[in-house]
């Protein structure tokens, strides 16, 4: 099912992660990362910093910025507007992937804007696509053990609809490996499948297996490498209608991510620079790669590396120059 998509390719981005705060008032028991208002480690950046933050890292040019953090409880809805905007005008040819459909939910209470004057407005001020985050398991049974105080499953594919709706693309993950069955996962998958039968709005899927260190769920066991080939497997074979599935090296590691590539995954996501919320909850993998690392993952595994930007054109690099997009 992969091969007749994408050939021998497996593609990739250079990107990095930008998390401007880790303060969040919602109480999730998947999460490692998120602290309250004077909790030790806790931090906010001014939007300045971030873009500070977004200009350091690697020398080599960075095709998209993943931005998501907490649901920050004080922040105004104009930080927001101001962030994207402060990116666009110092990094204009990055690609702005921000805010997840819980902080778009977020967004719009504090800025008490309806759901899609939110986006519009986002989109106005430079929000590109969004990444997929939130999701989780869509059953209520599930969320109401491991995040119960987000939005609901049916919440999130409404938010994800109106972001379709007005031409902004986004992705889709699934959390698997806390309370939910197998049925929950496959539900899941085919309500993913329903909406995108809808809208054609989804770019891939991410699947994210949970890490349950330093969470209050520590006492379940990490999933094995066995599920995380069988929920990436099912993934490419339900939904026939996404165009990819990808293999989250920074969450299952580099050596089972090349093995990922032939069980229906075609993306390894990107070099992922500072990522920070799943090495909070144990991960033990680099916090980020450089695209030749990256790159050469995939060779090694027999496919070809394809380094992509966000809506999938090739990049094509001279060695220290900017990159050039080539359909």
């Amino acid at each position: 099912v992969r091969e007749p998509r994408h050939g021998n390719l497996a593609y990739y981005n250079v990107n990095r992660y930008l998390n401007p705060t880790n303060l969040c008032w919602v109480d999730c028991a998947l999460c490692a990362w998120a602290k309250k208002v004077n909790e030790p480690g806790g931090y906010d950046m001014a939007i300045d910093e971030v873009v500070e933050e977004a200009g350091k890292g690697y020398s080599e040019t960075v095709t998209e910025f993943h931005i998501v953090g907490g649901l920050h409880p004080t922040w105004s809805f104009e930080y927001y507007t101001g962030l994207l905007s402060a990116l666009k005008d110092k990094f204009p040819g990055v690609h702005l992937k921000a805010w997840t459909m819980v902080e778009l939910d977020w967004i719009a209470r504090i800025g008490k804007r309806s759901i899609p004057d939110t986006i519009r407005e986002l989109k106005a001020a430079g929000m590109d696509s969004c990444p997929g985050g939130g999701a989780e398991i869509f059953e209520k049974r599930v969320r109401d053990v491991i995040c119960a105080n987000k939005i609901t499953g049916e919440e999130w594919l409404a938010i994800a609809r109106e972001c379709h709706l007005q031409g902004v693309r986004t992705n889709a993950t699934i959390l698997y490996g806390s309370v939910e069955t197998v049925e929950d996962r496959v539900d899941h998958l085919l309500r993913l499948r329903t909406l995108q039968d809808e809208t054609g709005g989804f770019t891939g899927l991410i699947p994210l297996a949970f890490h349950p260190e330093n969470t209050p769920l520590a006492h379940l066991p990490a999933t094995s490498g066995q599920l995380d080939l069988r929920v990436i497997a099912a993934s490419r074979l339900l939904l026939d209608n996404f165009p990819h599935v990808k293999a989250y090296w920074i969450q299952i590691g580099t050596k089972l991510s090349q093995v990922a590539l032939f069980f229906g995954a075609d993306d390894l996501v990107g070099t992922v620079v500072d990522e920070t919320i799943t090495h909070a909850a144990g991960a033990t993998t680099a916090s980020g790669m450089t695209r030749r690392e990256v790159a050469r993952i995939i060779e090694e595994s027999g496919r070809e590396p394809f380094e992509r930007d966000s809506a999938y054109q090739r990049v094509v690099r001279a060695e220290d120059a900017a990159p050039v997009l080539a359909g």
